[in-house]
């Protein structure tokens, strides 16, 4: 019988980086491994024909290297990466029913009210949307004001 799998999404963020120790702990505890996933949005085409990349410039390797960083701290926690480009949300839950992932550990922002509006929610349409059970971790807004602020004075 092969080991079950945590599907572990990624954005990169402190919000999505709080949320590695907790599939960490549940691989641990379940025997699983980890698939951490990093889903690059395609650039949006405006009504000119230009193109807007939500990185200044994209860049696979770079993109991978960021990827291949985000590893559990316990060594002996199997995981594997992929990166993969679509819609967030949608390949989220295309790969977790593709894999037969027991579940999904992903951590939200928490936006509320206009910005949530205008941006939308990933954990939320995960959670309608996907063939497992879904953790949501969401850290304290103070957490994560904190942490971007010592990123900004390394």
């Amino acid at each position: 019988m092969s080991r079950p799998i945590i599907l572990v999404p990624t954005d990169f963020s402190t919000a999505s980086d709080a949320a590695l120790p907790q599939a960490e702990a549940l691989a641990k505890q379940k025997s699983a491994s980890l698939l951490i996933l990093h889903v690059e949005e395609p650039p949006l085409a405006y009504g000119s024909g230009e193109l807007y990349y939500g990185l200044p410039e994209p860049n696979s390797e770079r993109i991978l290297k960021m990827l291949e960083d985000v590893r559990p701290a316990d060594q002996t926690v199997a995981f594997t990466h992929r990166l993969t480009m679509g819609d967030p949300a949608g390949e989220i839950v295309r790969i977790a029913a593709e894999e037969g992932v027991e579940m999904i550990v992903l951590g939200t922002h928490g936006r509320s009210g206009l910005t949530r509006m205008l941006m939308g929610s990933v954990a939320e349409a995960v959670v309608r949307r996907a063939p497992c059970p879904v953790l949501v971790y969401r850290v304290a807004a103070e957490t994560l004001v904190g942490r971007r602020a010592e990123a900004l004075h390394l």
